[in-house]
């Protein structure tokens, strides 16, 4: 059985990647430290796919365990969404972001090369495009500077693969470029465990909905779009988790030393508003938001184009924004609870 490395994979698209890779036949296994995650997690796991995962608990960037698991597993492919992901904080706090995304990557790859992994699946992301000239953004869009520090590193992470892969000539990889991930599983078992006040939007409607925040703060209404608030793609998780298990299998009939990017996303951009007032028709419960300033690192507007995802990944998403929302509503229903 193909044994993949998860890193992170007990965070948020991590936990939903590994239940999908169970369902199509692979065996993760898991490297998490549990900074952005918890140890509920892989309880969750357990009791929504029924099986035992192999898990070690640990950073991606402890040398010694990461050469330890790869060489005692036998891993042959590995999935990487071990980063930190906050615009707003890598704004703040830029040297945690390169330290974590960037030196971390470089170590990551400096093992693998001592092994014999030949996939590498790449959590990317659309912030690699800047503020896009033409949308839906395809593939083929000019990459201009990042909007904030961690769009960079994202760039310089792309860089970096491409580069070992033309230099070893072996390794395959397929970096997936996000673009704004919601909602959780149906059973409610998993989903999006943000520390502290939300960096993203749908968790901060969930927390507000639920009364746990009094209010949802919108950053800006007055950029170029229709009703002044941002535009981006939102993608239900686990359509994105399903992407990483066909970017795997795409990977594994492919010849050494491939690389390519690809955008995950639905092809269709939703403003903040129209966020909120989807949400409220869906679930039918209110949300209390006012209008503050634009947040540095934002752009204004990001979708995708998807035909290369479905061409080549034979993926494409499958449920819809108001799904994501039922599904985001209903898993912080579950957590409210305990």
């Amino acid at each position: 059985m193909n044994k993949v490395l998860v890193t992170g994979g007990a965070g948020y698209i991590g936990s939903h990647t590994v239940v999908e890779l169970l369902e199509a036949g692979f065996n993760p296994i898991i490297v998490d430290n549990f900074e952005n995650s918890d140890r509920s997690v892989l309880e969750k796991l357990k009791l929504l796919t029924r099986k035992n995962i192999t898990f070690y608990e640990g950073d991606f960037g402890d040398s010694r365990l990461l050469t330890e698991v790869i060489k005692n597993e036998n891993v042959s492919s590995i999935i990487h969404f071990a980063a930190y992901k906050a615009v707003g904080e890598s704004v703040k706090n830029p040297l945690k972001y390169y330290q974590n995304n960037v030196s971390g990557l470089i170590n990551l790859l400096r093992i693998i090369g001592n092994f014999n992994v030949s996939s590498f699946v790449f959590s990317s992301s659309c912030t690699v495009y800047g503020e896009a000239k033409i949308l839906p953004i395809t593939e083929n869009e000019e990459i201009k500077p990042a909007s904030s520090p961690y769009g960079s590193t994202k760039q310089m992470d792309e860089t970096i693969i491409k580069d070992f892969v033309l230099a070893s000539n072996s390794l395959k990889v397929a970096s997936l470029r996000y673009f704004n991930p919601i909602g959780a599983h149906p059973s409610s078992l998993i989903g999006e465990l943000p520390l502290g006040i939300p960096a993203n939007l749908v968790p901060f409607v969930t927390q507000t909905a639920a009364g746990i925040r009094k209010e949802l703060v919108i950053n800006g209404n007055d950029y170029p779009t229709p009703d002044g608030t941002c535009i981006r793609d939102y993608i239900h998780v686990v359509d994105l988790a399903k992407a990483h298990v066909n970017a795997l299998r795409h990977l594994l009939n492919q010849k050494e030393g491939y690389y390519d990017t690809f955008n995950i996303g639905t092809g269709k951009g939703s403003s903040v508003l129209e966020v909120i007032k989807s949400f409220e028709k869906t679930t039918g419960k209110k949300v209390t938001y006012k209008i503050g300033p634009r947040r540095q690192g934002d752009i204004i507007s990001a979708y995708a184009a998807v035909d290369k995802a479905k061409s080549i990944l034979e993926w494409q998403p499958t449920l819809s924004l108001e799904d994501a929302l039922r599904d985001a509503w209903n898993w912080q229903q579950s957590i409210s609870r305990t």
